[in-house]
């Protein structure tokens, strides 16, 4: 099954390397998922047609407030897994907390 997974921060560019580094570990663990980096605005708009929204830890003030335009499940990334850009660990973290 195909999981889709949303990452929004403030521009959508940050979260860039840790999206390609997702994208890195499932093709080599072959797993099928779809994986986009959007800004918070453009998650709101669109948030509905992924399986789990992750938000950037710059942007965790907004966690309350994107939560209301769900019913996905909204998380924010761990600080030090995204500072190191760790693509596995949030990609598992994602699959586990897919709606």
């Amino acid at each position: 099954m195909n999981k889709k997974v949303l990452l929004a921060c403030n521009a959508g560019m940050s979260t860039s390397i840790l999206v390609k580094n997702m994208q890195n570990y499932a093709f080599e663990e072959d797993i099928n998922v779809e994986i986009k980096a959007v800004s918070t605005n453009e998650a709101k708009l669109n948030g509905n047609d992924w399986d789990i929204v992750l938000l950037g830890p710059q942007v965790a003030y907004e966690l309350d407030e994107v939560k209301t335009y769900f019913e996905t499940p909204v998380f924010v990334i761990d600080k030090e897994d995204y500072g190191k850009a760790n693509g596995e660990k949030v990609l598992k973290f994602a699959l586990e907390n897919c709606k």
